[in-house]
């Protein structure tokens, strides 16, 4: 837009004739302003869009005053991330003789700024549905497999997709053209003004990002005000979230310590205390957590193992469980083995559930260790256990194994063979790779070939039908529902798939020495208006063939604790790193289970949870297993409690960052 001579704002549009002023008076620092004034506006809107749209969540909590002003607070800490790249090179370039370039300069940094602001913002409403928070570092990790992303998008969110990338467009290119004309008149300050303000405008920008006088800066904990994860992160913005995420993931290594500070001594104090670890001895003081486990059944010959991973398989789908009526195969083998009644994933990610189950590792705040550089190699695992104690080791998969990282952990860690999508012949191919009946279809061949080869082996075998867009083939069930693409259909469908694949495996030799692990890596979708979502976290496990005999497992069990009790049904006696329970040996003692909430850890013992927040005292809630609902707040827990919390989060991380979970050589 023009200017006068006189430097009064042309008529024009009301914006842009509004922020021609604010060009006038900030002078070289327009631009700057600009962005921050125009990005605040966004961000505001955003919420007020959000909170309209979760109003009964935000009103159950009482602080919808309090969420908007705590939410500018916020809003200025990105904003004022945005304005310190152009400030710190404003004492060089901000001058007459390079006006022209500093115009365009800091027109083209505020516009991707805040095309940036429109872009996670206008993603919020799909991530938020499906994960019931804004964006935060799984928006992130899911970025290194573009394919598999555009796929699910494409084929489930088709719409959403387009939409979202057109009002971006769209809404980029309006920003553009308004920055431009507001910034034509953008006046240059003789260098003495511009130098003698620059502190000062640094000053005000540096306590803004800070935004507190505490000895630490604000950070996205700061602003969980409530006992629902949802509507604390409708506080924040979604571009802070994940750049918080991008910062935290680069130094995930320390990542337990956020939760404060324990004596390492103290740490393995609490953790081998645990009643199935009192008797253990633990020689090695390099690798601290080494024992030796004997089988609680001894055995001429060791017995074969097959773990089944069932994709997003919480107990929401299992009607004995408290769920719906969608998984009757898995209702009708619930009788024919061990089933655990409260079993609790330790995570919220497929690679989260592989780590408990594959190697009995509890979670962190950091990615799981599949994707961490430090455990690609020389890190323990079932299959490099039972590698060791003469097993062949193999994983089975229906897409592509690169996905997560899986293949490359996999391999340096114990497994012989990998099998995905380029060694099937499917008949069925959803965006995730073959359906659950062609991945069981060749599961079956391998157990068969297996077996045939006379050497004992272990078969981990990872089901994805039941994942977003949920597609799988038509006339297999009789569908839960209308339409066709939804997450109960999906769950019929991998049900009748696994109960199809165990009825083939029963009529095979090798069943009668097989042990069979059915268990989910986590639910479907974590979401609800507690801190910690704990109910939905419960999945379930059952653990049936060979000589096992039906039985119910009622106290609370961990996915950790799977590995060790497989161990001692195959009479395999093994040293290892694991911290888990042999249900074995001892299925009554009370249990506990460990879990990662995004940047919350919950251990859950009986009808208590003490739950650790980043910067924050811890809490101890009550849960309810029958109503499923946990009091975040029903008081304050021990010093004891807290210190054994402590030590089971910051144990993992203490043993990945030194390399200590692993086998001697």
């Amino acid at each position: 837009m023009a200017l006068p001579a006189s430097g009064a704002p042309a008529r024009s549009s009301l914006p842009a004739t509004w922020l021609a002023r604010f060009t006038l008076w900030a002078g070289p620092y327009a631009g700057v302003l600009q962005m921050v004034v125009v990005g605040l506006a966004i961000l505001s809107l955003s919420r007020l869009f959000l909170v309209a749209w979760q109003w009964d969540r935000v009103q159950a909590t009482g602080i919808a005053a309090t969420l908007f002003l705590q939410g500018v607070r916020a809003d200025l800490i990105l904003l004022g991330y945005f304005a310190a790249v152009p400030l710190l090179v404003a004492p060089l370039f901000a001058h007459r003789f390079a006006a022209g370039f500093w115009r365009t300069a800091t027109l083209a940094w505020a516009t991707l700024a805040l095309v940036f602001i429109v872009f996670m913002e206008l993603s919020s409403p799909q991530f938020i549905l499906q994960y019931d928070v804004r964006p935060n570092r799984l928006f992130v990790e899911y970025l290194g497999y573009p394919r598999e992303v555009f796929a699910t998008l494409w084929n489930g969110f088709r719409a959403a997709l387009i939409l979202g990338a057109g009002f971006t467009i769209v809404l980029g290119a309006g920003l553009f053209a308004l920055l431009r004309r507001a910034s034509s008149g953008m006046g240059m300050w003789p260098a003495r003004r511009l130098l003698l303000f620059w502190p000062l405008v640094c000053l005000v920008v540096f306590m803004g990002v800070r935004s507190t006088l505490g000895h630490r800066p604000a950070n996205p904990a700061l602003f969980a005000l409530t006992g629902d994860s949802l509507v604390n992160s409708l506080i924040i913005n979604s571009g802070w979230s994940v750049l918080d995420a991008i910062g935290a993931m680069r130094k995930e290594s320390q990542s337990s310590e956020i939760y404060g500070a324990l004596p390492r001594e103290r740490i393995l104090e609490q953790v081998r205390s645990a009643p199935w670890l009192r008797e253990a001895r633990f020689p090695d003081a390099q690798l601290p957590t080494l024992h030796h486990q004997a089988a609680a059944i001894a055995r001429a010959r060791p017995l074969n193992l097959v773990i089944v991973l069932q994709e997003s398989l919480g107990a929401t789908f299992v009607e004995s469980l408290g769920g719906l009526p969608v998984t009757p195969e898995l209702e009708k083998l619930k009788n024919e083995g061990w089933w655990f009644e409260q079993l609790y994933a330790t995570g919220t990610r497929s690679v989260r559930g592989i780590e408990a189950v594959m190697a009995g590792y509890a979670p962190t705040p950091a990615r799981s260790v599949v994707k961490l550089s430090l455990a690609q190699q020389n890190f323990y695992t079932l299959a490099e256990g039972l590698g060791r104690a003469g097993y062949h080791t193999e994983f089975v998969y229906g897409g592509e194994a690169h996905f997560d990282n899986m293949r490359s952990f996999f391999t340096g860690n114990g497994v012989a063979k990998v099998v995905d999508i380029g060694e099937m012949q499917p008949d069925f191919v959803g965006s995730w790779g073959a359906s659950d009946e062609d991945l069981f279809d060749k599961s079956l061949e391998r157990l068969h070939d297996l077996h045939a080869a006379g050497k004992p082996f272990f078969s981990l075998i990872f089901t994805s039908s039941n994942h977003e867009p949920f597609e799988f083939p038509d006339g297999k069930i009789a569908l839960h529902e209308q339409p066709k693409q939804t997450v109960n259909n999906a769950v019929k469908y991998a049900d009748y798939a696994l109960g199809k694949f165990i009825r083939a495996a029963k009529r095979q030799d090798y069943w009668k020495d097989t042990v069979f692990l059915i268990v989910a890596d986590h639910d479907n979708r974590v979401y609800g208006n507690a801190l910690v979502p704990v109910k939905k976290f419960h999945i379930p496990g059952l653990i049936l063939g060979a000589d096992i005999e039906p039985k119910r497992i009622r106290t609370i069990a961990s996915q950790i604790d799977l590995a060790p009790t497989l161990l001692s049904l195959l009479g395999v006696s093994s040293t290892h790193p694991m911290i888990g329970r042999d249900f074995v040996r001892d299925s009554e003692t009370p249990g506990r289970a460990l879990i990662q909430f995004n940047n919350l850890f919950a251990y859950l013992e009986g009808s208590s949870a003490t739950i650790l927040r980043p910067g924050q005292p811890a809490l101890l809630g009550r849960y309810d297993a029958a109503g499923g609902t946990l009091d975040p707040y029903a008081g304050k827990p021990s010093r004891a409690q807290v210190e054994r919390a402590m030590a089971h989060v910051m144990l993992p991380s203490l043993l990945y960052r030194e390399q200590r979970y692993r086998l001697p050589p």
